[in-house]
C-alpha cells in the first residue's frame, strides 16, 4: 500500500492545487508577494508599507544636503486560519486512481472548495475596513449605465491609488447587469466580441472585473434607519481627530463596525471602527479615516443602510499571507504520508496528509494563511 500511496499523492495535491487556483476568486488578486517559508498558526508576517516622499529642489552646494527622513511603518499579519478538509478512499478506488489518469474523486474537489470558500470569504471579510462608498445601499450596481464604475474609478483616484493592478469584485446580480450594457459589452465600444462569446466582463474602465459568489452583504446597525432615528454629532470636532461625538433624537440605535457614515458640509466618508450604542446625550464612535475637515457641532450624520460589498481595489489594499505547512514522511511504520505544494503563479499552497485505515486511506487538505486590510484607501466599495 505504501508504494501506492506514493505513486497517488503527487497526482491528488497537484490535481486539488489547481482547484484551488481556479476556485479562490479574491487570494488571486490581492497581493501575496511575501515569504513562503514554513510556519506555525499564531506566527506574524511583517508587511512594510512605505512613507510619502517629497520632491526638492535642488540647490548645488560644497556640501551634500542632509537627507529627508523617513518613517515607513509596518503592518503585522497574524497566521490565524488554519482550516482543513478531507474525505477517505477505499482501496479499490485508490488503484482506479492510479490506474485511470483521467479520474478524479468527486469528493477531492469539495474539499478543495471548502477551503477554497474559507480562504475567499476572509479577505472578504476585510471589507469592514473600508470606508470609500459608492452607489445606493439595497440597490443593485449597473442597473441603467456604468455610473458606478466610473464613479468608482474617480474616487480611487482622488484617494491616490496607482492606476495599474485595479479590481473589481461583483455578485452575480451586479455582474448581470454590467454584462447587459453595451459599455461593458458591446464591440464596437469595447474592440471586442469576447464579452458577449465568453460572458465574462475582463479589463474595463481601467479595472479588471470578476464575479465571486462569496461577495458579502453588510447587515447595518439600526442607527442606518432613517425613518426612526435621527443621528447628528453632539460637539464640534477638528480635522484630524480619529473619534467624534454622535447622538440620536430617541432610543439607543445601534452602529456596528463596517457601518458606513458622513457629515454635512463635506463628502468623505468614514468606516466605524467599532459597535456601540448612540444615546440622546451622545458617545464616542472611532472612524477611519481621521476627519478630514472640521465638524460642527448638530451636523446632521448619514449612516448608510446595509448593502452588498462589491469593491473596486489596488491589489495592495489587501496582504495575503498563505504559509505552506511541513512537509516529511510522517509516521511510515503505520503508512502516514505527509505532502506540500505552493502553486508557482498565485503563491497558494495547499498540504495533503494521507492517513491509513482499515481498508480505506483518509484523504485530509488543509492551508493556512493570514490576511489584513492594510492599505483601506486603495479600495472602495460599491453598494448593492
Amino acid at each position: 500500500m505504501a508504494n501506492s500511496l506514493s505513486a497517488v499523492m503527487p497526482k491528488i495535491l497537484a490535481r486539488g492545487l489547481l482547484a484551488l487556483r481556479e476556485q479562490a476568486v479574491m487570494p488571486r488578486l490581492v497581493n501575496a508577494d511575501y515569504s513562503n517559508d514554513a510556519a506555525r498558526k499564531g506566527d506574524t508576517i511583517d508587511v512594510p508599507l512605505p512613507s510619502a516622499v517629497a520632491a526638492t529642489d535642488v540647490n548645488p552646494s560644497n556640501t551634500a544636503p542632509v537627507p529627508a527622513d523617513t518613517a515607513p511603518t509596518v503592518v503585522q499579519i497574524p497566521l490565524n486560519h488554519w482550516k482543513k478538509a478531507g474525505f477517505h478512499l477505499t482501496d479499490r478506488e485508490v488503484l482506479e486512481i492510479d490506474a485511470e489518469e483521467s479520474f478524479v474523486p468527486m469528493q477531492m474537489s469539495e474539499a478543495v472548495r471548502a477551503l477554497a470558500n474559507a480562504v475567499n470569504a476572509s479577505v472578504h471579510a476585510e471589507y469592514a475596513g473600508v470606508y470609500g462608498f459608492v452607489g445606493t445601499a439595497g440597490s443593485t450596481p449597473f442597473a441603467g449605465d456604468v455610473s458606478d464604475a466610473t464613479a468608482a474609478r474617480k474616487l480611487l483616484n482622488k484617494q491616490l491609488a496607482p492606476r495599474s493592478d485595479r479590481r473589481g469584485v461583483l455578485d452575480f446580480d451586479a455582474e448581470a447587469n454590467a454584462l447587459a450594457l453595451p459599455q461593458f459589452s458591446d464591440a464596437e465600444k469595447v474592440g471586442s466580441a469576447g464579452v458577449k462569446i465568453e460572458g465574462e466582463i475582463g479589463r474595463k474602465f481601467g479595472i479588471d472585473w470578476v464575479a465571486d459568489d462569496g461577495v458579502p452583504t453588510h447587515v447595518a446597525g439600526t442607527a442606518s434607519d432613517g425613518g426612526s432615528y435621527t443621528v447628528t454629532t453632539a460637539a464640534a470636532s477638528s480635522a484630524g481627530a480619529a473619534s467624534v461625538q454622535l447622538k440620536t433624537d430617541t432610543g439607543t440605535p445601534t452602529l456596528v463596525a463596517g457601518d458606513v457614515i458622513s457629515f454635512a458640509g463635506h463628502a468623505q466618508t468614514y468606516v466605524v471602527m467599532a459597535g456601540t450604542s448612540l444615546t440622546v446625550g451622545g458617545v464616542a464612535v472611532a472612524i477611519a479615516p481621521a476627519l478630514r475637515a472640521d465638524v460642527a457641532d448638530a451636523a446632521a450624520v448619514t449612516v448608510r443602510a446595509s448593502h452588498v460589498v462589491n469593491l473596486a481595489f489596488h491589489r495592495d489594499a489587501f496582504a495575503l499571507a498563505m504559509r505552506p505547512l511541513s512537509a516529511g514522511m510522517a509516521d511510515l511504520a503505520l503508512g502516514n504520508r505527509i505532502l506540500a505544494m505552493t502553486d508557482a503563479q498565485t503563491g497558494l499552497s495547499l498540504r495533503l496528509e494521507v492517513s491509513r485505515q482499515y481498508k480505506q486511506t483518509v484523504w485530509e487538505f488543509d492551508v493556512l494563511w493570514g490576511v489584513k486590510l492594510v492599505r483601506p484607501e486603495l479600495a472602495v466599495r460599491i453598494a448593492g
